[in-house]
């Protein structure tokens, strides 16, 4: 017996949406903060939580604090709810695209 494709597109993706989404934020905030840093004396003092690793160290940290939170808000939102992937994974891929830019050294150079 197969699966009836009306009912089964039905199932719940909105945990998959959310994680999705939730990771091209976190991608980006480890761009923001990384420029951020680099431009401001004050922010890199503050990102430096371990001086072996200099301001990356708070960077990678405060980015991963940042994607879990908004994952486990989008995944409260949405997880057992039915969302449309498609315009989900197009606002995650521009986010990720744009956090690449700003990690490209000419452009964040610019900034």
């Amino acid at each position: 017996m197969s699966a009836d494709p009306a009912t089964s597109s039905l199932r719940p993706n909105g945990s998959g949406a959310a994680a999705l989404l939730a990771a091209g934020i976190g991608s980006l905030m480890v761009a923001i903060f990384a420029v951020a840093g680099d431009k401001s004396a004050s922010i890199k003092t503050f990102f430096t939580f371990s001086k072996a690793t200099g301001p990356l160290s708070g960077v990678t940290t405060s980015a991963i604090l940042v994607w879990l939170i908004v994952w486990a808000i989008l995944h409260a939102s949405w997880g057992k709810r039915t969302v449309a992937i498609g315009p989900v994974s197009t606002v995650a891929l521009i986010i990720l695209a744009l956090a690449v830019l700003l990690t490209f050294p000419p452009l964040a150079d610019l900034l």
